[in-house]
């Protein structure tokens, strides 16, 4: 890992229309990881389609930047847990939207300081803003599973740069 950029709060706030793996529904939970270093999990929500975990996962973000990496499955308790899907989303634009935000001095309030699209580069169901509110940079998203029928996972992703961290 290279330098370090600062911290990145992932809340996994729900899903949406998830597949089911049992007889009748799922019971899902999430594992997010950060590059090939960091993971985090989610509890179980038991015979849920579309749970509601509003559950916040910390990691350090350090240069290079890479992709932050979800993974949903459904526990099972006698045999391996079944995959319910994953989705990706590349984490450069929250950090370049920080950088913006330093050299535009904002800190108070709610300003857009970019639009993020669907493409190659992340799993989003529709067109994503980056926000600095009140001197936080946040992301709203939406992301669609992949390898599986359907589901989408709703992440609220918190950049806290390490150089503005002492002066809001």
């Amino acid at each position: 890992m290279g330098e370090p950029l600062g911290l990145l709060k992932v809340t996994v706030v729900r899903g949406k229309g998830l597949v089911i793996r049992d007889f009748k529904s799922s019971d899902p939970y999430v594992v997010v990881k950060l590059g090939n270093q960091q993971t985090a999990k989610t509890r179980v929500i038991n015979s849920c389609l579309n749970p509601v975990w509003n559950e916040e996962l910390s990691f350090s973000l350090a240069e290079p930047v890479g992709m932050l990496n979800l993974e949903v499955f459904d526990r099972d308790r006698f045999k391996a847990d079944d995959k319910m899907g994953h989705a990706h989303i590349g984490l450069q634009p929250i950090v370049s939207a920080a950088r913006l935000r330093q050299i535009l001095k904002v800190s108070s309030g709610e300003t857009t300081l970019r639009k993020v699209v669907p493409d190659g580069e992340n799993c989003l169901v529709r067109e994503s803003s980056i926000a600095c509110i009140d001197g936080e940079v946040v992301q709203d998203v939406w992301l669609r599973l992949s390898d599986v029928e359907s589901g989408e996972i709703q992440l609220k992703i918190k950049f806290i740069d390490n150089s503005f961290a002492g002066t809001k």
